[in-house]
């Protein structure tokens, strides 16, 4: 199992905070940003957003970092400065 959080913005977007998924067929982000996206519009909405930030472990991550059983996966929105 993944461990998927959201923050910020997005868990109000999604009305989630967090979620488990199987990793079986999940190898890297872009494979799980594509799971999200496929559960309906509001969801496919959100992943469309290449500005989106993902982090595995607490780690920042792009989409082709790989991931597997037991990994925790945070999306949020892109962070402004000024």
């Amino acid at each position: 199992m993944i461990k998927v959080v959201f923050f910020a913005a997005l868990r109000e977007q999604l009305n989630c905070s967090e979620l488990s998924l199987s990793s079986e067929n999940l190898t890297t982000i872009a494979d799980l940003k594509a799971e999200l996206a496929s559960k309906d519009d509001k969801w496919q909405q959100v992943f469309a957003n290449s500005a989106l930030l993902s982090a595995v472990n607490h780690d920042m991550v792009n989409s082709e970092q790989a991931i597997e059983a037991g990994d925790e996966v945070a999306f949020f929105p892109p962070v402004t400065g000024g």
